[in-house]
């Protein structure tokens, strides 16, 4: 893949931090160690890969700092620093990470060295490319986002049954919107699901409620790492 994906003109801008990408190059924000704090690998150590860039302005966002902040890395570089911290599961984030072309290489490179690789991605950017052997988690931007229509929803027939589908929710009308997406595409029958609630602005045990009184088959999670630490600690 070459060259950086289209997207809505509007939000053209929003890629300046990525012009003048070169083949072999990412832009990165961040690398770290820490735990897994979401998805069905929750709590197991992982090496995050923090792409910079992102195209979409979801209001809750809580990383964005990777909107425009990064350093130029060669992909080599990239490989030999995670692969440096010895762990087994990676995962490739943002920003959204499926605007760096390399990205796609990255992930087949880290599999080839034989780590479990994780792709958190908007899903509104096609999937179609992402190697086989990466565990894909995708959002479905709820309403209250305001990125509803970014959702790219021929993604549903590129995810392989084992990847996973996010729902962040900020409201009921958020939940009720989950609901109704769910049942209507029959969600729960054909990938696992994750029920996130919008740190600070739902109370857990309201989305909880919902999704026992819902009969829909998904995993409730928190996100592990804003409660180790502070929710506005980086690097973690």
């Amino acid at each position: 893949m070459t060259g950086l994906p289209t997207v809505d003109p509007a939000h053209a801008q929003r890629l300046a931090p990525l012009r003048g990408l070169v083949g072999g190059q990412l832009v990165v924000h961040e690398i770290y160690k820490s735990i897994q704090g979401e998805s069905t690998f929750a709590g197991l150590p992982c090496v995050f890969i923090r792409l910079t860039g992102c195209h979409l302005r979801c209001t809750w966002c809580d990383t964005p700092h990777a909107f425009t902040q990064g350093t130029r890395m060669t992909r080599g570089e990239v490989l030999a620093k995670v692969l440096a911290f010895d762990c087994p599961l990676v995962e490739l984030t943002g920003g959204e990470p499926l605007l760096q072309p390399d990205a796609f290489a990255l992930m087949a490179e880290l599999a080839d060295a034989g780590k479990t690789v994780l792709l958190e991605t908007s899903g509104a950017n096609d999937i179609g490319e992402v190697d086989h052997r990466v565990h894909i988690v995708m959002d479905l931007k709820c309403p209250d986002s305001g990125e509803c229509e970014a959702n790219l929803w021929q993604n549903l027939e590129k995810l392989k049954p084992t990847d996973e589908i996010k729902f962040v929710i900020a409201s009921r009308k958020d939940w009720d919107w989950t609901a109704e997406t769910v049942r209507r595409l029959h969600l729960d029958k054909r990938f696992p699901l994750l029920f996130s609630g919008v740190f600070g602005s739902i109370a857990p045990a309201d989305l909880v409620q919902w999704l026992l009184e819902s009969g829909i088959n998904a995993r409730f999670q928190l996100q592990l790492h804003k409660f180790v630490w502070d929710p506005k600690e980086r690097g973690v």
